[in-house]
């Protein structure tokens, strides 16, 4: 029988999977890596038809038509109508035609160029989060092979604010605290608590937290967080990752769930 990505309930999984579900959204979806909701599938393959099907219309639509052509054409249409209204010596017509179509070539100048500053500002922001990002986290053992996944999380809490990397709740405008509870949340404290969160993004001797180890190889686990292995925060995913980068460790977190 084929398991199914998303349960109301955990109950209606397997009693010998259920710990292959985690909760998310009110909903228990199966946690394996690059699995993908059947209905979200669909929906993408439903309007990338669409979205074909409207491609061809246009193109169909547009069959034969020289675009250079039709704009000949407008502009001797306009050199035209320009003649008729100097002859008529309806001069004020000519002059706010051709003063709306400077104005809008150069509104449409100055949109480009406003786009072209964005992406670049958008860019620059995304450059010096990132380097910050690595910086830190590269003081707290960041394994190498970490380094997409670190900055694609340090995109998603933090922003440029005044020059300096913010972070932000979910909401995106609520700045988000640190320790303390009043001053923002630094980069160091935002590693300190990913040290915990997501232990296989550093080394096995990254430190920093007491976790959920306890008994036998504790020492040498300080500061993996939740153990992936143990009943209560079961992960096959975490697992596989910290099998392949430190088989050590990981006989080490068996041992001790």
């Amino acid at each position: 029988m084929a398991l199914k990505y998303k349960l109301k309930s955990k109950d209606e999984a397997p009693a010998e999977l259920a710990n292959l579900y985690v909760e998310r959204d009110g909903v228990f979806v199966l946690d394996v890596e690059g699995a993908v909701d059947k209905a979200k599938l669909d929906e993408f393959r439903t309007t990338n038809v669409a979205l074909l099907k409207e491609r061809d219309e246009l193109k169909q639509r547009f069959e034969g038509i020289d675009p250079e052509a039709v704009r000949q054409l407008a502009a001797e249409k306009q050199r035209l109508e320009e003649e008729r209204q100097l002859k008529a010596g309806e001069i004020e017509k000519v002059i706010e035609a051709r003063s709306k179509s400077l104005k809008a070539d150069f509104d449409k100048q100055l949109a480009s160029v406003a786009a072209e500053r964005d992406a670049l500002n958008a860019r620059l922001a995304t450059v010096q989060i990132d380097q910050a990002a690595v910086a830190a986290a590269t003081r707290r053992g960041l394994r190498s092979t970490a380094l997409a996944d670190l900055t694609a999380r340090a995109r998603g809490v933090f922003k440029l604010s005044n020059g300096l990397p913010t972070a932000y709740e979910p909401d995106g405008s609520t700045v988000r605290t640190g320790k303390d509870g009043i001053n923002p949340m630094t980069l160091e404290e935002w590693v300190d608590a990913l040290v915990s969160d997501a232990p296989h993004l550093f080394e096995s001797n990254a430190g920093g937290g007491s976790g959920n180890n306890n008994g036998a190889g504790g020492a040498g686990m300080r500061g993996m967080g939740k153990n992936p292995f143990r009943r209560e925060t079961w992960n096959l995913t975490e697992q596989m990752r910290i099998q392949k980068g430190d088989p050590g460790l990981a006989a080490r977190l068996k041992a001790a769930a």
